[in-house]
């Protein structure tokens, strides 16, 4: 699959500080590729930057094959951007905010298709009276109205209930199989899980860790996971332990146990609580989550936004 975004070393820096430090990333067309990150990690600086709202302090970025801020005119009718905030005139309706932006492009998909396909044919309110899920379908519409080789999607589901989320995602799959590539920024697992193909995790401005949800997940030794009270001891329960078993709290009341699994840790986990008077619950022995496998990346809090 052909490059569709290419990052390398980017530095962002707004006078004193440094938003982003050194980040490289590859993206490819008919590929989702999530970007996540605590709240000031970078990434928000880093997507604006592809998108040519920004340029770099230092390094380099090329959008299907371009500078976003020097070709910006050549770029433009080629992306899709969906903001997470702005973009839509608070007085505008459905109908014709999505007919002024397809104008812009010269093959655009039918405003009425986008409509009925994101379930926003019986929205009659101006945008600043829809639901939050109403107006992050809209802007999703029009990130999407004129065709892009590569669209920029801000936490594209937030505010949507079960059902429209089901909609947006199987979009992003439509969209995906043609050959369009897609870049997603949301701090919602379920989405990475579901859509991406890549995963980059950013923290303090730099890629902490990066690859598929099944590559991050997954773990040469067997693990188990499960949840207690924040804090435990840990000294305690690593001395119920087997030799070469290891236990972290890998965040405030989660911990996971590495080269073990199965009735064996069960047994173990539940002896030790009971001896401990610690209540232990969603224990769970295999795959880890890729919510855990955040947590433990970006341990130390985000930056400063």
């Amino acid at each position: 699959m052909s490059t569709a975004l290419e990052i390398n070393d980017l530095v962002v820096r707004y006078g004193t500080k440094t938003a982003v430090a050194g980040l490289s990333m590859t993206a490819r067309l008919g590929s989702v590729t999530a970007v996540v990150g605590p709240n000031g990690a970078g990434k928000t600086t880093t997507v604006e930057t592809c998108e040519g709202y920004r340029s770099p302090t230092a390094g380099s970025v090329r959008v299907l094959g371009l500078d976003p801020v020097a070709d910006s005119a050549a770029l433009r009718p080629r992306i899709g951007v969906m903001l997470q905030e702005g973009g839509v005139p608070s007085s505008a309706k459905v109908g014709e905010t999505l007919e002024h932006f397809a104008r812009f492009y010269q093959n655009p998909q039918s405003p009425r298709e986008l409509i009925n396909l994101l379930g926003l044919s019986d929205v009659s309110a101006t945008y600043r009276r829809m639901s939050g899920g109403e107006q992050q379908r809209l802007k999703f519409a029009i990130a999407i109205i004129g065709r892009p080789e590569l669209v920029f999607l801000d936490e594209p589901t937030a505010g949507l209930d079960a059902h429209a989320k089901r909609i947006v995602w199987d979009v992003v799959n439509q969209l995906r199989a043609s050959g369009v590539g897609i870049i997603l920024t949301t701090h919602l697992m379920d989405d990475v899980e579901q859509l991406a193909d890549e995963v980059f995790v950013v923290h303090h401005g730099r890629v902490v860790g990066n690859g598929s949800p099944e590559e991050l997940t997954s773990s040469e030794l067997p693990t188990m996971t499960f949840r207690a009270t924040a804090g435990i001891n840990l000294a305690s329960l690593s001395a119920s332990l087997p030799n070469g078993v290891s236990v972290v709290e890998a965040s405030a009341g989660s911990y996971r146990l590495t080269g073990i699994a199965g009735s064996q840790a069960l047994k173990l986990i539940s002896d030790w609580s009971s001896e401990q008077d610690i209540d232990v619950h969603d224990l769970n022995t295999g795959r880890r989550k890729l919510e855990d496998v955040f947590m433990e990346l970006t341990r130390g809090g985000a930056t400063e936004s």
